[in-house]
């Protein structure tokens, strides 16, 4: 049988995340495949170096693209359509925004792994657009790309969502079922011994989005006292840190090996957001720490509670407060935490995403 030839496509290359995790593990699927994408930022993403041959747009050659992608959201279409696929026989996009409207011929398959449709046209459309102003002249342009990317996403072979509210929300806005597979999350132990009598609460998030309600954390441990240590960076830093209080210590980005050192001495991971899937409530229960969530979004899939970790109804300082006071009472089994972070190991990722692959007979 004929190698089948297989292309990566992404919305943007120029930082690192969960998103990011999936491309490498497709990378280590299909080790020849290319990969396509709108922006590349060498400097921010020195990861990517690891791909054959990484093809960008048009918009490449726009000064300060780059790093200001959010001021080009009408042109990201035309980007994505004036790629050629015709020499490949599957086209896999990971996207949260313009990467599924490629156009490919009626030979090629296309398998699109949707993060979540785009936020800022539909499920956090109103998070997006607080200012009545904003939202009035932005109005024609927000109705032109829903309807956009609704017929972007009747293209894909299929539709694969990376958690059940994933799923969920491609069901509302696109109309189109689709398959869960999980990302792929480094569940690995680094060997650092677990602290007996751990001393804070942890965050790990980018400090850049509002809807990561960091700050609905800082109020309710400014009202406990109890310590809380945030690791993660972003242009929401400084306004944050000047909400804090002294039991409230940022730390910035740190590598793989200090966050491992940050996760065994914390009591608990707080999740006060609501996560497309939310890849650190794995990491943290790789390394046994439960975790505190918001119950919604990706942590349904993540989190079993009374046994990993437990939930907290509202997004209000309040609710989480009530949560902490019933953790601090509550038991974890070590055992439980690891084996469930296990489920969503890179293996069972590529062996998933294989098998769907597999069902079009292509490779």
């Amino acid at each position: 049988m004929k190698k089948q030839k297989v292309a990566i496509v992404y919305d943007r290359v120029n930082k690192w995340g969960g998103a990011e995790r999936v491309l490498l593990a497709l990378h280590e699927i299909f080790p020849e495949a290319p990969l396509y994408t709108s922006l590349y930022d060498k400097n921010k993403a020195s990861w990517a170096k690891i791909f054959p041959k990484i093809n960008t747009s048009f918009l490449q050659k726009f000064p300060f693209a780059k790093s200001n992608h959010e001021f080009l959201p009408l042109l990201m279409p035309i980007a994505f359509q004036s790629f050629d696929f015709n020499e490949f026989d599957i086209v896999i996009s990971v996207t949260s925004e313009a990467a599924k409207g490629i156009k490919i011929p009626s030979k090629t398959i296309h398998i699109s792994y949707i993060l979540t449709p785009t936020r800022y046209l539909w499920s956090h459309h109103k998070e997006y657009f607080k200012n009545p102003a904003l939202k009035f002249i932005a109005k024609p342009i927000v109705e032109y790309l829903r309807k956009w990317d609704k017929d972007a996403a009747a293209q894909p072979t299929e539709i694969v969502a990376i958690s059940k509210e994933v799923q969920n929300r491609v069901k509302k806005y696109y109309n189109r079922e689709s398959v869960i597979i999980f990302p792929p999350v480094s569940t690995t132990l680094i060997h650092i011994n677990r602290v007996k009598n751990p001393k804070y609460y942890l965050i790990v998030s980018r400090l850049d989005y509002g809807y990561k309600k960091v700050e609905l954390a800082i109020e309710a441990f400014n009202q406990t006292g109890k310590n809380l240590v945030i690791v993660g960076a972003g242009r929401e830093k400084k306004k944050l840190e000047k909400m804090a209080k002294k039991n409230i210590k940022f730390v910035g980005h740190v590598s793989e090996k200090k966050l491992a050192t940050y996760y065994h001495g914390a009591k608990a991971l707080i999740m006060p957001q609501e996560e497309d899937f939310g890849i650190v409530s794995v990491e943290a229960q790789a390394h046994r720490v439960p975790v505190i969530a918001f119950k919604k979004g990706g942590a349904i899939d993540t989190v079993i509670p009374g046994k990993t970790g437990i939930f907290f109804d509202y997004q209000k300082p309040e609710s989480l407060i009530e949560a902490i006071n019933k953790f601090e009472k509550m038991k974890f089994v070590s055992k439980n935490l690891s084996m469930n972070a296990k489920k969503f190991s890179k293996k069972n990722f590529k062996i998933r995403l294989l098998a769907l692959v597999n069902k079009y007979n292509r490779i």
